[in-house]
């Protein structure tokens, strides 16, 4: 990488690397604070509604009907079309694998999901919005697996409110500690297998909750964008904003202050170290389209990559005080990867409804919190820590014809009916942070721009196995409790990654011996370059972590500002 030479003189305010969640809301959080700001995006440039190019379209409309070119998937995205989203609708959503490779042990498989574009994976995302409580700021602290959180629930507490009030979710009041609930829009309804689920569970496991999924999906106009109307693709697009994601709610936000710049077809090298003032003074980026290379200037640096692509801009920014990666005294840049496991649980047919169904697609199921190990009369001595369940009923569609015997005209009518309800409840797990499970620069290969592959090492440990057992047969006892018939306990292959729940690698602590990040994201060796993404996660939790990185994103920014106004940035 000889040879950058200076594209832009000007110096930003700040630089926001990435344009995903975190990134989209460091850009409205520092701009609306008035500065003026780069957003830098390694993949091609997307408008809100002109490019869902098959938002609209039905299934026919497809060359494969939309069930896909097998032959293209297996070649060029054997990685990608593991993710439920994948499809012949939304493949241009996700990274060609073959184009866009990564090595990792040959026992221990990886399934990194990712999608380059303005916008990221913000428009791929399940929505699931789920507030962390002290149960989870605590564990490392309380069973030694991992450093202390340097934060406690009433320090984010606040900045769950400010990143709820603009997102808009969706949700119950319930009054669970664990689970401490938010500023909600009004909840979605749960359908009539749900509430009977419901009923029996509640009455036959006491303190077990079952509620509506709280979700980042509009049930009423909010914040200028329209409520769902239960269409049902939501991966496609949403030309109407009903979920959040950076392209219907932060970028506008953050365009309509005039302080920002958007540069796309832009991959960060590295950071650029003065040693001399001991700060960034900004970043080297790759043209993707020309292969150009260029520098960009700017007085702090937000990295918004994704959890592995912040770690990966790190560990290839090393200079003669970070040997091993920027910001990396402490040693631990690229450890403790952590994700969720899941595909563990149960499903069962629901009888006595037959005569009722439901309408529209509901972009939402139904969540249990957890209700393992979180106190003595909870505790199951198989493993730490617990797990939540999502889920949902619905009537089996003509698509069940496919296992079933068969032919002919009354089998086809037949199948014009709805079939059975059938409710399924799968686990979401928390993965103890392990110093075993690290990412680091594949000392060989690189990619077409030059850039070191990640080489990614990470498994599940007994506890997370353990606990995907007790996934499996709790979820099967619980559906039981509710009279529920054919009941089938499942525990699926699930590497880690596929979860997209990636976290850790350039953890948040209170001493830099054993951290990169303090506790406002901020590097403890470089303090005007804030990581805010899943990287900066100490532990992983149950619950779906993006609420929480969007409150520590606007957190970290009004930090940022306030210390620059004081000068000490």
């Amino acid at each position: 990488m000889n040879n950058f030479y200076l594209a832009q003189k000007k110096v930003y305010d700040a630089i926001v690397v990435g344009s995903g969640i975190t990134g989209g809301w460091a850009a409205k959080e520092l701009t609306e604070r008035g500065l003026k700001t780069l957003m830098l995006e390694r993949g091609r440039p997307v408008e809100h509604r002109t490019d869902y190019i098959t938002e609209d379209m039905g299934d026919w409309e497809f060359k494969f009907r939309n069930r896909g070119d097998r032959r293209l998937f297996e070649a060029e995205y054997p990685k990608q079309s593991q993710c439920y989203a994948f499809g012949e609708a939304t493949r241009h959503f996700f990274v060609n694998d073959k184009e866009n490779p990564y090595t990792h042990d040959p026992d221990k498989p990886f399934t990194w999901i990712r999608g380059y574009h303005l916008g990221g994976r913000s428009l791929l995302w399940g929505r699931q919005c789920y507030r962390w409580s002290d149960l989870d700021f605590e564990a490392n602290a309380r069973d030694g697996f991992g450093v202390d959180w340097p934060i406690r629930y009433k320090d984010i507490a606040p900045w769950y409110d400010y990143v709820e009030s603009f997102s808009g979710i969706s949700g119950s009041v319930e009054g669970i500690p664990h689970l401490p609930d938010g500023k909600f829009l009004p909840p979605m309804e749960m359908n009539c297998a749900e509430r009977h689920v419901k009923e029996h569970i509640e009455k036959a496991f006491p303190g077990r909750k079952l509620i509506i999924g709280r979700v980042a999906v509009l049930t009423v106009p909010h914040q200028g964008r329209e409520r769902c109307h239960y269409c049902g693709p939501c991966h496609r697009g949403c030309s109407a904003g009903a979920y959040f994601s950076t392209l219907s709610s932060t970028l506008p936000a953050a365009r309509a202050t005039g302080k920002l710049t958007v540069r796309c077809n832009s991959i960060v090298h590295s950071i650029i170290y003065d040693e001399k003032k001991d700060r960034a003074a900004g970043v080297r980026v790759i043209d993707r389209e020309t292969k150009e290379t260029l520098e960009f200037y700017g007085k702090v640096i937000f990295l918004c990559a994704s959890t592995l692509g912040s770690t990966q801009i790190l560990l290839n920014s090393s200079t003669p005080r970070f040997p091993n990666g920027l910001a990396n005294s402490s040693g631990v840049l690229g450890h403790y990867l952590m994700d969720h496991p899941y595909q563990a649980g149960a499903t069962g047919e629901i009888h006595g409804y037959e005569d009722k169904y439901y309408s529209g697609n509901r972009p939402n199921g139904i969540y249990i919190p957890r209700f393992r190990n979180l106190d003595a009369s909870s505790k199951n001595p198989n493993y730490l820590r617990g797990f939540g369940y999502q889920g949902g009923a619905s009537r089996e569609g003509w698509q069940r014809g496919i296992a079933m015997p068969g032919l002919g005209v009354e089998f086809k009518k037949q199948l014009r009916q709805p079939g059975q309800w059938v409710m399924w409840i799968g686990g979401w797990g928390e993965h103890l942070p392990r110093y075993e499970n690290y990412v680091e620069l594949d000392p060989v290969q690189k990619d077409q721009w030059g850039m070191p592959l990640l080489k990614i090492h990470c498994a599940w440990s007994d506890n997370e196995n353990k606990m995907r057992e007790d996934m499996a047969v709790s979820a099967a006892a619980m559906l039981e409790a509710c009279g529920a018939k054919n009941i089938n306990a499942f525990i699926s292959e699930n590497p880690p990654g596929l979860c997209i729940h990636e976290m850790g690698t350039a953890r948040m602590g209170r001493d830099p011996k054993t951290s990169v990040l303090n506790a406002f994201n901020q590097c403890h060796d470089v303090p005007n370059v804030f990581v805010t993404d899943g990287a900066a996660m100490t532990s992983s939790a149950c619950q779906n972590p993006s609420i929480t990185y969007m409150a520590l994103t606007a957190r970290a920014c009004d930090y940022a500002v306030k210390q620059m106004k004081r000068g000490k940035l």
